[in-house]
């Protein structure tokens, strides 16, 4: 193996013409290429916009969030196989207090930080952030960033800067899960954006971004690349590499060629069937257990969706083991629960979601649907979490096939597709595919919760259940977390018992790496931090 790195061209004209000849590519063994100082990653769609707090998607916040930082994070630097939840943080709060009953949290921002365009960051800025998400009479409001993040908000009574450096958040009754929910990123975040920048980009404020982390952006070019480089001013850690370069491209075998051309220096989502080739030829495989989970949701307003009994037959027909082993090639654990693992409150139902075809049948015709029936499913071609999402649902097709229910498959692109999809199932669309999950059980409610349904929040499915809703409403109010999860453990298992959702499969997020790439690690979340990596000669 030769110890010079070939050199890269990442203009317009070359990716161009290097996309077009990727396919035909093909490697023994993995090549040292040069990239400079700057970290290329292949990421499996087109992001979303570069505002964190109206952005969806994971493939989004993990590039917004090395922009961005929130008050509160999480440990990104343990790997997943040494931690099962990632511990709490600070973030742009070096401390905080939470009284005993629940009700005030009490940020302490840190000091001698600035916005990538110079200005600080104090109490206000945090207070303006807030305010933009959360309250509807400031000029500043963003009804995209409330509808992104209003299950962080339900609660909050208050949001008040007390001195440059203090802020306070009151909450109307205790709401366990805030801290937790703070580091979130997926459905939109509570990173912090430069006001001054909101104040002169007003809604096109996503295509010029500006935050306080570790990278800086520098350039967008739509399909093709986002261009981040390091920021030397940085409060924290300083990066090793020089500037990070994601590149959209949705198609895996494009992404596995880019590697081994030596266009790029890590993949997100290689296909199933090429880990472990690209592993024999040196390349270095990065997995781990994160908080995801495939589902699908159902359609409570479809006649037959809402009968418990065809909920119970399909999650029944599922072949979660032979999607894992057979189509995904070991490159995700079949979901037993409706939580993903990487929280302190999964429950695991093998009981509920092991596959029985002949009970499936019974439960059919136990409703008068021995003969089947059709129905419709939608999901997107690619994005964050979704793996293979046509072939994973041809899969599911095929498995509702032998119960007797013929399922049309709808499909779009990943972006296109969080926006029909957040908008609540429609007339004839029986069961809506999303990929997702956290490190705190509170996801459970997002989903679920009555008060949260299309188009008020993201429980596309319509679904409601009082019995649920009172036992979410005691977790979400407990103020010791060994209550709060005994809680959540109950409302897992009532969603179970209801068949409210059909968890599928947990990916282990594979991604894949150049042999010399080094300090990435696989946390258990769905993003990384990239301050440790390095490209060594």
């Amino acid at each position: 193996m030769s110890n010079r790195r070939r050199p890269r061209a990442i203009v317009a004209a070359v990716a161009v013409l290097a996309l077009s000849a990727l396919s035909a590519c093909s490697a023994s063994s993995a090549a040292d290429v040069e990239t400079g100082n700057t970290f290329v990653v292949a990421i499996e769609s087109e992001a979303d916009v570069l505002d964190p707090q109206v952005a969806g998607g994971w493939v989004s916040w993990r590039i917004n969030q090395q922009i961005f930082e929130p008050l509160v994070t999480e440990d990104l630097r343990t790997p997943s196989s040494e931690a099962a939840v990632p511990a709490l943080e600070p973030g742009l709060a070096d401390s905080w207090d939470v009284s005993e009953d629940g009700l005030t949290y009490t940020f302490h921002i840190r000091e001698g930080v600035t916005f990538h365009d110079g200005t600080l960051l104090d109490a206000e800025a945090v207070e303006y952030n807030f305010r933009r998400m959360w309250d509807k009479t400031a000029p500043q409001y963003s009804a995209k960033a409330a509808g992104q993040t209003n299950f962080i908000w339900q609660n909050t009574a208050d949001v008040q800067a007390v001195d440059q450096y203090t802020l306070v958040v009151t909450e109307s009754q205790p709401f366990s899960p805030f801290l937790r929910m703070l580091a979130q990123g997926g459905n939109g975040s509570t990173a912090i954006m430069s006001p001054a920048s909101i104040e002169t980009y007003g809604d096109d404020v996503g295509d010029h971004p500006v935050g306080t982390g570790p990278f800086v952006f520098d350039e967008r070019i739509r399909g093709e690349r986002i261009s981040l480089v390091r920021n030397d001013d940085y409060w924290g850690t300083k990066p090793s590499i020089s500037g990070v370069v994601f590149r959209p491209l949705p198609d895996a075998s494009a992404r596995v060629a880019a590697l081994r051309s030596g266009d790029v220096d890590m993949i997100a989502v290689p296909s199933p069937d090429s880990i472990d080739n690209l592993v024999s030829e040196g390349y270095q495989l990065s997995e781990g257990t994160p908080p995801h989970v495939w589902y699908l949701s159902f359609n409570m307003q479809d006649p037959n969706m809402a009968i418990k009994e065809v909920r119970q037959a399909i999650n029944l027909a599922v072949d979660r083991d032979g999607m894992a082993d057979d189509l995904l090639r070991g490159s995700v654990n079949p979901a037993y629960g409706v939580q993903a693992p990487a929280n302190g409150a999964y429950v695991e139902r093998t009981d509920a979601y092991t596959r029985d075809i002949a009970k499936a049948k019974e439960l059919l015709a136990s409703v008068g649907l021995q003969d089947g029936f059709e129905t419709t499913l939608i999901t997107s071609v690619d994005g964050s979490g979704q793996i293979i999402p046509t072939q994973m649902a041809e899969y599911l097709q095929q498995n509702l096939a032998e119960i007797g229910i013929d399922m049309e498959i709808q499909t779009q692109e990943w972006i296109s597709y969080l926006g029909t999809w957040a908008q609540g199932m429609k007339p004839g669309v029986g069961m809506a595919q999303m990929s997702w999950g956290m490190t705190t059980p509170y996801w459970l409610y997002i989903v679920t919760s009555s008060k949260l349904q299309s188009p008020n929040g993201v429980n596309v499915g319509y679904y409601s259940n009082p019995q649920l809703d009172a036992v979410m409403d005691q977790a979400i109010r407990a103020t010791d977390e060994d209550v709060a999860n005994d809680f959540w453990r109950q409302a897992n298992d009532i969603v179970t018992e209801d068949a409210a959702l059909a968890p599928v499969v947990n990916d282990k997020a594979p991604y894949v790496l150049a042999p010399y790439v080094s300090g990435f690690v696989s946390p258990s979340e769905e993003w990384y931090d990239l301050k440790e990596v390095r490209l060594e000669q």
